[in-house]
C-alpha cells in the first residue's frame, strides 16, 4: 500500500508561491525578449536600421542555441545540476546578454562601423545588439527549461496544466507589456534604448526572485530526502545519462509535439515582431496606437490559458485541443492576407481570435510532455524541443525581413524628416498560413500516435 507522504509541495500555499516566484522571472525575461517588437518604425527612423538588419537582429535570439547547442547543454545541465544551478545561471546570462544589447543600442561608439562577420558586411551596432540578444536567448530559454521543469516537480499528479498555463499567463503579460508600453516609453525619452534599461531593471529583480525561490526548492528537496530515508525508499529510476539523448531523439511523441511546437510558435511569435508594421502598413493605425493591437494577443492569453489548462487537468482531450489551436492559426493569417480586409475592427478581430490559438496549444502542449517522457530526462527533453523551437523563431523573422525588402515594399514615406519604406504584408502573412497547415498535419500525426502508444494525451491530468 503507498505511504502518504506530506511535503511543501502537498500545501497549495507553498506549491502556488512557489510558481508564482519563477513565474515572475519569466515576465522579466518575456518582457525584454518583444521589447523591440514595437520599435521596427522607430529603429529606421533613428538608427537607420532596414527590415533585413532589424530581421538578422532579432533571428539572433536562436543563434548559440541552435548552432552551438548551448540550449540542449542548458537542459542537460537541469537534469545533471538540478534546477536551483540551472536557474540562477539562466538569470544570470540573461542579465548579461541584456547589459550588451543596452550598451549597443545606446552608445555612440560604433557610429558609421561597418564590419565584416564571415561572409557578409554588417553594421557594427546592429551585430553587437544583435550578439547580446543571442546571449539572452540562451538564458531565457534555459530559463524556460528549468521553469517547465520546476513546475512538473511541484505540481506532477496535481494541477500540473493550470500551473503551466499560469506561468505561460505570467510570460504572456511580459510579452503584452512590452508590446503595448515599449514605444511610447522610447518615445517619452526620445531613446530606442530607454525600454532596453527598463528590460534590464527588471531582469536584475528577476533574478532576485529566482534566488528567493532557491531556499523553497532546496526545503522541498531536503523533506524529500527525509521521507525516502525514514520510510526506506530507495529511488530505482536511473538518474539521467548522456545515451538517453537517444531515446528521446528516438522517440516518435516527442518529435510530433517538437514539430508542432516550432511550427506553431513560428506562426505566433514572428507575427508579433513584425504585427505592428502590419497595422501601420495595412490597416492605417497611428504608429503611436499601433501597438495596442498586438497588445490584446498576449494580454488575452493571461485569462484563457489557464483556463485551457485547467479543462485538460480535468477533462483531457490535450491532442484535440492542439489540433484545434493549430486550425485557429490557418484562418486567421489567410484572413490577414486578403488584401480588401483592411479595417481596424478586423485587425481587432483577427488579433483575438488568433489570441484564443495561442492560449489553446501551449495550455495542452507542455503539460503532455512528462506523458511521453521520463521525468529525469525532462530537462533535456523540454531543452531539445525548444532547440527545435529556435531553428523556426531564428529562420523565419530573418525570412520574413528578407521577403519584405525583396518582395514587399510599396513606396516611401516621410516621418520626422526622414525617408521610410511602406509595406505589402500579404506574402507574409501566406508564410505563416503555410505553417499552420503543416501543424495541422503534425497535430494529426501526434493524435494517432497517442492512440497508438496509450500515452494518455487525452485523458485528465489531476489523479483522483
Amino acid at each position: 500500500m503507498e505511504k502518504l507522504r506530506q511535503t511543501l509541495r502537498d500545501s497549495k500555499t507553498a506549491r502556488w508561491t512557489a510558481l508564482g516566484i519563477v513565474a515572475f522571472t519569466m515576465l522579466c525575461g518575456y518582457f525584454l525578449t518583444d521589447a523591440m517588437a514595437p520599435l521596427k518604425g522607430m529603429l529606421e527612423e533613428k538608427l537607420s536600421w532596414s527590415s533585413s538588419e532589424y530581421g538578422f537582429f532579432t533571428s539572433a535570439y536562436g543563434w548559440f542555441n541552435v548552432f552551438l547547442f548551448f540550449l540542449i547543454i542548458g537542459g542537460i545541465i537541469a537534469d545533471k545540476m538540478g534546477v536551483r544551478f540551472s536557474g540562477l545561471m539562466a538569470a544570470s546570462i540573461m542579465v548579461v546578454g541584456t547589459a550588451l544589447k543596452y550598451w549597443a543600442v545606446s552608445t555612440h561608439s560604433l557610429d558609421g562601423q561597418v564590419w565584416h562577420i564571415l561572409w557578409f558586411d554588417m553594421k557594427a551596432q546592429v551585430f553587437m545588439a544583435a550578439l547580446g540578444f543571442a546571449i539572452f536567448g540562451v538564458g531565457v530559454e534555459v530559463a524556460g527549461i528549468t521553469v517547465s521543469k520546476i513546475i512538473v516537480k511541484w505540481f506532477k499528479g496535481k494541477e500540473m496544466a493550470l500551473a503551466m498555463g499560469l506561468e505561460m499567463a505570467m510570460a504572456r503579460l511580459g510579452t503584452g507589456l512590452a508590446i503595448g508600453t515599449s514605444l511610447p516609453f522610447a518615445r517619452a525619452f526620445d531613446q530606442v534604448s530607454a525600454p532596453i534599461l527598463l528590460a534590464l531593471v527588471l531582469l536584475c529583480i528577476g533574478l532576485i526572485s529566482f534566488f528567493i525561490y532557491t531556499f523553497m526548492d532546496k526545503k522541498l528537496d531536503a523533506e524529500d530526502a527525509a521521507f525516502a530515508k525514514h520510510h526506506e525508499i530507495v529511488d530505482t529510476e536511473e538518474s539521467f545519462k548522456l545515451s538517453d539523448i537517444w531515446k528521446i531523439f528516438t522517440n516518435k511523441g516527442w518529435w510530433y509535439i517538437a514539430i508542432l511546437c516550432v511550427l506553431f510558435y513560428s506562426a505566433v511569435f514572428p507575427f508579433l515582431k513584425y504585427a505592428q508594421d502590419l497595422m501601420v502598413n495595412k490597416f492605417g493605425v497611428a504608429e503611436e496606437l499601433a501597438g495596442a493591437i498586438p497588445m490584446m494577443l498576449p494580454f488575452g492569453t493571461i485569462i484563457l490559458t489557464p483556463f485551457f489548462g485547467n479543462l485538460y487537468d480535468r477533462k483531457g482531450k490535450g491532442a484535440s485541443i492542439m489540433l484545434l489551436g493549430a486550425a485557429i492559426l490557418i484562418f486567421v493569417h489567410a484572413m490577414f492576407a486578403i488584401p480588401f480586409l483592411n479595417q481596424v475592427p478586423v485587425a481587432i478581430f483577427l488579433t483575438i481570435v488568433l489570441g484564443i490559438g495561442f492560449s489553446l496549444v501551449p495550455s495542452a502542449m507542455w503539460p503532455s510532455v512528462p506523458k511521453i517522457i521520463p521525468e529525469k530526462q525532462l530537462g533535456t527533453a523540454y531543452s531539445m524541443i525548444f532547440w527545435v523551437q529556435n531553428w523556426g523563431l531564428m529562420g523565419v523573422p530573418a525570412l520574413i525581413g528578407w521577403v519584405l525588402d525583396k518582395y514587399c515594399i510599396t513606396g516611401q514615406v516621410i516621418k520626422n524628416g526622414i525617408s521610410v519604406n511602406t509595406y505589402n504584408y500579404t506574402i507574409p502573412m501566406l508564410i505563416f498560413m503555410s505553417l499552420g497547415i503543416l501543424a495541422i498535419v503534425f497535430a494529426l500525426l501526434l493524435k494517432a500516435e497517442d492512440k497508438k502508444m496509450g500515452y494518455g494525451l487525452e485523458l485528465p491530468n489531476i489523479k483522483k
